[in-house]
């Protein structure tokens, strides 16, 4: 599919009434797995790909080649637009994130996120006007050909300023970006303020506000366009593998080998598109 036509067919998720649940995959047979129940988009998630490599997010430990590859392959897999979070746009400059958003569209992503963060611990999020340019690089780079969603990590970053956060995304907005992003608000109140000052631009919600979990049909109410789920999939797996160890370190052999038949596993690989 050409780069503006995907473009249309993702953003045209992110517009509709309701807006969709995007949730994030970290290989291929939880990539299938979403598609075959019927989700219509998913993302890669930046956390999980790190973990599954043994590195830690956020500290540019994985480099764009192993994150556009990863991309790659769960868009084969599956057939389904996928949205990358790819951090801070992976470079220093401006253009470095141009380069970033070109990559990911002969990729054959549909969308890609840009960050405000900066991967060094002393100084966790970009200056303002820094982290603007880098969002308008990231636009006029995709020139519609995919769905560019600015992000600011102020929350989640040890920096609860709900001014500055509304400051940041609504400048993205100004600059072209599609959609907008911060993660875990502190709560609905915040988050609503925050949709009514970026309208109309579709805003992203991480789960749901800091404070309390929310239904779907909670956040839809409130206006959100997207719900993306991070990596709380993949730790929910991590959770239940954990808990299988943790029998089989007591000798529990039945309790750690339970789970997905492998009929199933042969269903969802028979389904893919590779």
């Amino acid at each position: 599919m050409p780069g503006s036509e995907l473009y249309e067919t993702f953003m045209a998720l992110h517009t509709r009434d309701g807006g969709l649940v995007m949730p994030n995959a970290w290989d291929g047979l939880s990539a299938l797995m979403l598609a075959d129940a019927g989700f219509e988009a998913i993302a890669t998630t930046s956390v999980a790909l790190a973990a599954t490599l043994g590195r830690p997010d956020g500290r540019h430990r994985i480099s764009r080649a192993e994150h556009l590859e990863h991309a790659r392959l769960l868009g084969r897999l599956t057939g389904l637009p996928v949205n990358g979070d790819f951090e801070d746009g992976y470079g220093e400059t401006p253009a470095d994130v141009a380069a970033t958003v070109e990559a990911a569209v002969e990729y054959s992503l549909a969308g890609i996120g840009i960050e405000d963060t900066s991967g060094d611990p002393a100084r966790p999020i970009r200056d303002f006007d820094e982290a603007v340019e880098r969002v308008r690089s990231a636009v006029d780079a995709a020139k519609g050909r995919i769905v560019v969603t600015g992000r600011t990590d102020n929350f989640i970053q040890g920096r609860p300023d709900l001014d500055d956060t509304i400051r940041r995304l609504t400048a993205f907005a100004e600059v072209g970006a599609d959609v907008l992003f911060a993660p875990y608000p502190p709560d609905l109140d915040a988050l609503g303020k925050i949709i009514t000052a970026v309208a109309p631009t579709p805003v992203n919600v991480l789960v749901s506000p800091s404070d309390k979990v929310l239904t779907v049909a909670e956040l839809q109410k409130a206006g959100v366009k997207r719900i993306s789920l991070g990596p709380w999939l993949y730790v929910h797996a991590m959770g239940a593998l954990e808990e299988a160890t943790k029998a089989l370190v007591a000798g529990d052999l039945a309790s750690a080998a339970t789970g997905l038949s492998f009929e199933r596993v042969g269903e969802l690989l028979a389904r893919s598109n590779n």
